[in-house]
C-alpha cells in the first residue's frame, strides 16, 4: 500500500477540494463516502491517485484519507445539517458596515460560535467613509464597544491597510453578510487574491462557475486568511442552551444568580439578567438577542 501524504484544504468545490502540499504542490482531492466532514484549513493525509502534467487543469489527484486532529472548527447548523466554515483558525473577523445595514442577530450568532471554539475576536466597520450611515451602525454597535470586543473602523476602498496588524501571526476567517465590503477588503488586502481565485477556478475544472466554501491565502509565514462567502444565517443548533448563554460574554457576572436554576430568561421573578437591563448594566437588545436566539435551542426536558 502507498503511503500517504500531508497537505492542507485551501479551497472548497462541493465535495471537490484543493489541498496545498509542502513545497507548494496543488492537489485536487475527493472524499470516499458521500458526506464530506472536511473543512477549509484541515490539515489531511491523502493517499495519491493520479500524476501532475503540464497542464494545470491536470494537477495532481489524490483521494483523502484522514483529517488531522483540529484546534478549532467553525460552523453553523440548523435542526437538519450542518455547514463547515473554516477549520484550524484561531481569530474570527466579523465584517459590517454602514450600509447596507447589516443584522445585530447574526453577529451575535458569530460571537456565540466563536466563544464556544475560543477564538479570538474582531469586528470591522467598513465603508465608514458614509458619515451618516456609519454613525447609525456605529449607535448599533455602542453595546459591543462597551462589552469590550475589538472594533476597527476603516473603508476598504479606500484603505485596507489598518486591518493588517490584526492579522499578524494569526489564522483569521473573514465572515459576513453579502455586501459588507468583504471581497472589497480581501482584495485590498491580497492583490494577487484574483488571480489566485482564477487558478484555484482552473484546478478544479469548475470555470466562472466556481463558488468555494471558503479559501484560504498566506499573508506570510505565519499568518493566513480564511475568506468565504457571505452568509445570510448563522444557525447554532448545535450549541445548547448554557453555551449560548456562555456565549453572551457580559452575562458572565449574573449566571447562577437567578431565583430558579433554569430560568430562561424571559418572563421568570427574580431573573438577575432582567434585573441587570434595569438597571442598565446589560443592554436590552443584547438580552432580547439571547432569548431569540435561545429559544431556538431549549432542549425538551426528560
Amino acid at each position: 500500500m502507498s503511503a500517504t501524504i500531508q497537505g492542507q484544504i485551501i479551497a472548497a468545490f462541493g465535495r471537490q477540494y484543493l489541498a496545498e502540499l509542502a513545497g507548494g504542490e496543488m492537489m485536487t482531492c475527493l472524499t470516499r463516502g458521500k458526506k464530506s466532514e472536511v473543512a477549509c484549513g484541515d490539515f489531511i493525509e491523502i493517499m495519491r491517485t493520479g500524476a501532475a502534467s503540464d497542464d494545470l487543469s491536470s494537477s495532481a489527484q489524490g483521494v483523502i484519507e484522514s483529517i488531522k486532529p483540529r484546534t478549532s472548527l467553525l460552523y453553523r447548523s440548523d435542526a437538519y445539517r450542518q455547514k463547515l466554515i473554516a477549520a484550524n483558525v484561531t481569530q474570527i473577523i466579523i465584517v459590517v458596515a454602514a450600509a447596507p445595514p447589516f443584522s445585530d442577530e447574526l453577529l451575535a450568532r458569530c460571537l456565540v460560535a466563536a466563544h464556544d471554539q475560543g477564538l479570538q475576536v474582531l469586528i470591522v466597520l467598513n465603508k465608514c467613509d458614509l458619515a451618516a450611515q456609519a454613525a447609525a451602525a456605529r449607535a448599533q454597535l455602542a453595546p459591543y464597544y462597551s462589552i469590550g470586543y475589538r472594533v476597527l473602523e476603516l473603508s476598504a476602498t479606500h484603505d485596507a491597510s489598518p486591518l493588517l496588524p490584526f492579522l499578524q501571526g494569526q489564522t483569521s476567517v473573514l465572515v459576513g453578510q453579502s455586501g459588507m465590503g468583504k471581497s472589497t477588503l480581501i482584495n485590498g488586502l491580497l492583490p494577487d487574491a484574483l488571480a489566485a481565485t482564477r487558478e484555484i477556478s482552473t484546478v478544479l475544472n469548475s470555470g466562472k462557475h466556481t463558488t468555494t466554501h471558503a479559501r484560504l491565502y498566506h499573508l506570510n509565514a505565519d499568518s493566513h486568511l480564511i475568506d468565504c462567502p457571505g452568509v445570510q444565517m448563522f444557525g447554532l443548533h448545535h450549541l445548547g442552551f448554557g453555551e449560548i448563554e456562555e456565549g453572551f460574554i457580559e452575562f458572565a457576572p449574573y449566571r447562577g444568580q437567578c431565583r430558579f436554576h433554569n430560568c430562561h430568561h424571559t418572563h421568570e421573578p427574580d431573573c438577575a439578567l432582567q434585573q441587570a437591563v434595569k438597571d442598565g448594566k446589560i443592554a436590552a437588545r443584547r438580552l432580547k438577542l439571547f432569548q431569540d436566539i435561545s429559544s431556538e435551542n431549549l432542549r425538551p426536558a426528560f
